[in-house]
């Protein structure tokens, strides 16, 4: 078999190559071409030994790629991970070439960590508008020193793409302040067939910018799901206020992913964006994050009592980590969301707090009120929790008739010792379960407990699935 050194070669044989349709040039190798075996062999050569991300492809390799897939205009599909590779604002002119490759419907660049900066990512958004068919979308763009500049440049550029309908944007730990937040959502609004859109923004310094941010996006009436995520960038409770009630205006969204930790939501933030949250009557499934925020019990309660009555939820799944929640608060949460009647699927991520006994033994009276529940995620990690709470809490689950999917993380806790045979057989007793995962890891179990509590769960009749950490 003939061996090439050379990428440039190899890259020579792609642009000879005019049928061309789908290619992934990265960690992944997958292509269809219409060539003969010889340049198949060297081709996939050269994808694996040279365009895996991390390499050093530098500059002139970038360019002379370019080149090559400029002749192969027939591509449908199109996948570069090109991450870490010190190709600077000028290795973005590798998309030049798909002003001849019309024909592309899906687009994939991963160019994170690259030291694009703004004129990069201007440069990169005039290049896909040549893209005037592109229906699908994902740029991964993060750690790449972007401001305000790059990602209204971008945002503009994509305004153009009037059939794209799904968007994945990943700009997380860049420069970017609230103009940019605002001139990028103002953008996105023009894209009238965008039904899915992923905006990852977390660790920029966008701030009151989520306000201009939720009012643009509000003018994207098609979208049925939406990702934000926006932790640790200084937003405060007017901001995620105004960034909720401005996605009322989107009425088809029903599925919503909100990431707002490591912000500065605070007690009085949580229980508005709770009220916004309860308008969007469209919303089946909704995630929130709003770990390190500095909620309380409060907050907590206020966030559950503005959801309480809401219909429409299926899913739920509530990020609350580090936020000083006690057993008032969890208690409070859970009675309010009771009444969320529709409601399948519930996890509750609520570790590092101080919840207790008292806390758990809340949890667990309201989680028997939860008649359609069929899936549920407790995360109780180091929180302050023994024995009485823990029978208390795994009793209860006993009579959600309904539940038979369950994942109880109960580590770092102060349970052990005589708590064994309680926690075993209050587990067993949960005679619907068909999938168990449970995680008692940092607490007080010796060798022979552990194999109590294992050996009285293995005893449910139903169960297919047990997962157990000790």
């Amino acid at each position: 078999m003939m061996k090439v050194h050379q990428p440039q070669v190899l890259l020579q044989q792609i642009a000879l190559i005019s049928q061309i349709w789908s290619l992934t040039l990265g960690k992944i190798s997958l292509f269809v071409l219409d060539c003969d075996t010889l340049i198949n062999q060297l081709i996939q050569y050269f994808f694996f030994k040279y365009l895996t991300s991390e390499n050093q492809i530098g500059v002139e390799g970038i360019l002379v790629l370019g080149s090559a897939l400029a002749n192969c205009t027939n591509l449908q599909n199109l996948e570069l991970n090109l991450g870490n590779n010190q190709i600077g604002d000028k290795g973005t002119l590798v998309l030049d070439c798909l002003a001849n490759c019309t024909n592309i419907l899906n687009l994939i660049l991963d160019l994170r960590s690259n030291q694009i900066g703004d004129k990069g990512t201007s440069d990169l958004g005039s290049a896909i508008t040549n893209c005037a068919n592109l229906q699908n979308l994902e740029l991964y763009l993060s750690d790449n020193q972007i401001g305000d500049e790059g990602a209204s440049g971008l945002g503009y550029a994509l305004a153009n793409c009037t059939y794209l309908s799904n968007l994945t944007l990943s700009f997380g730990r860049n420069q970017i302040s609230a103009i940019g937040a605002s001139c990028l959502g103002s953008a996105l609004a023009n894209c009238a067939n965008l039904s899915y859109l992923e905006l990852y923004l977390s660790d920029n310094q966008i701030g009151e910018g989520a306000s201009g941010l939720g009012s643009a996006l509000a003018y994207c009436t098609n979208l049925s799901n939406l990702e934000l995520y926006l932790s640790g960038n200084q937003i405060g409770a007017n901001s995620a206020s105004d960034l909720v009630s401005a996605l009322v205006n989107c009425t088809n969204l029903s599925n919503l992913t909100l990431d707002l930790g490591n912000n500065q939501i605070g007690v009085i933030g949580a229980s508005v964006l709770g009220s916004g949250l309860a308008n969007c009557s469209n919303i089946q499934n909704l995630t929130l994050y709003l770990s390190k925020n500095q909620i309380g019990d409060e907050g907590v309660s206020g966030l559950g009592f503005a959801l309480a009555n809401c219909s429409n939820f299926s899913s739920l799944a509530f990020y609350l980590h580090n936020n000083q929640i006690g057993s008032i608060g969890a208690s409070g949460l859970s009675s309010a969301l009771k009444n969320c009647t529709n409601l399948s699927n519930l996890e509750l991520y609520l570790g590092y707090n101080q919840i207790g006994e008292e806390g758990a033994l809340g949890l667990g009276s309201a989680l028997v009120n939860y008649t359609n529940l069929s899936t549920l995620t407790l995360n109780l990690y180091n929180n302050l929790i023994g024995a009485i709470g823990v029978q208390g809490l795994v009793s209860s689950l006993a009579n959600c008739t309904n539940l038979s999917n369950l994942t109880l993380d109960l580590g770092k806790n102060q349970i052990g010792g005589e708590s064994a045979q309680v926690l075993g057989f209050a587990l067993a007793n949960c005679t619907n379960l068909l999938n168990l995962a449970l995680d008692l890891s940092k607490n007080q179990f010796n060798e022979s407990q552990q194999l109590q509590v294992e050996n009285k769960c293995l005893k449910s009749k139903r169960l297919v699935v047990f997962e157990i950490n000790f």
